[in-house]
């Protein structure tokens, strides 16, 4: 059953108090992306449905870090019931990005909360940082790939949802919020910069932009000026 609209919108304002309180929003992306990008269109398994949230599932090597957004969005869960988990997932994630700066989107709910671990998918679905890169799909998505290309790698996990190239491109953009952590992902070779010293939130990390709560462009900018060595050295430059 989906929650009625106005219980929604209560929500999502509850969401967007929370976002602006503790500077989560990029958390919140995160959290949403992992528990819909293990989707698999060809057995129609993964997915939006809210599974992230058991323990097997988190303990996927590309989920280090998210439990804290699990427990963020607890009171908001605890308030309103109705609202399923997955869509709650992908709510947060929407307001996130509305309260950075970017559109308003248009969202559709009523996705069915996943029971139990059985529907957690097996693990290796998810993109990695960097090399060496895995299957990401079919039986065994953890099995090291013979195409260790990041073209290669980003083709095999997007295409096994469906999505074309410039779907890949339009959702890379997402970087444009956040940081990565040497500690999670590995990808961050540096601890902190001048850009997350300081924080909003937990300090430290290395970003891909300099303001990273605004939802802009600038990822796709920054990636032009690292091609031509005039990129801020202190900012992730995965090119």
């Amino acid at each position: 059953m989906t929650a009625s609209e106005a219980t929604l919108a209560e929500c999502k304002q509850a969401c967007a108090e929370l976002i602006k309180s503790s500077s989560c929003a990029p958390l919140l992306v995160r959290l949403a992306w992992h528990d819909s990008g293990n989707y698999d269109a060809s057995t129609g398994t993964g997915g939006a449905n809210g599974s992230i949230r058991f323990d097997l599932e988190m303990a996927h090597g590309g989920n280090a870090g998210l439990p804290s957004a699990l427990k963020l969005l607890a009171p908001i869960k605890d308030k309103f019931p109705d609202v399923g988990y997955a869509d709650l997932f992908q709510l947060a994630s929407a307001t996130a990005i509305e309260v950075c700066g970017g559109p308003v989107i248009d969202m559709k709910y009523g996705r069915v909360d996943a029971e139990s671990e059985a529907a957690v998918p097996v693990n290796g679905r998810l993109p990695s940082a960097g090399p060496p890169f895995q299957e990401a799909t079919g039986p065994e998505p953890a099995a090291p790939a013979k195409d260790q290309t990041p073209t290669g790698h980003l083709r095999r996990v997007f295409g096994r949802m469906g999505l074309s190239d410039e779907a890949i491109v339009a959702l890379s953009g997402a970087h444009t919020l956040g940081r990565a952590h040497k500690s999670r992902s590995g990808a961050a070779p540096l601890e902190t910069t001048k850009f997350t010293k300081d924080g909003p939130g937990t300090k430290g990390g290395q970003s891909w932009t300099e303001k990273w709560l605004v939802f802009d462009n600038r990822y796709f900018t920054m990636l032009l000026e690292a091609e031509k060595g005039t990129c801020d050295p202190e900012l992730l430059q995965l090119v």
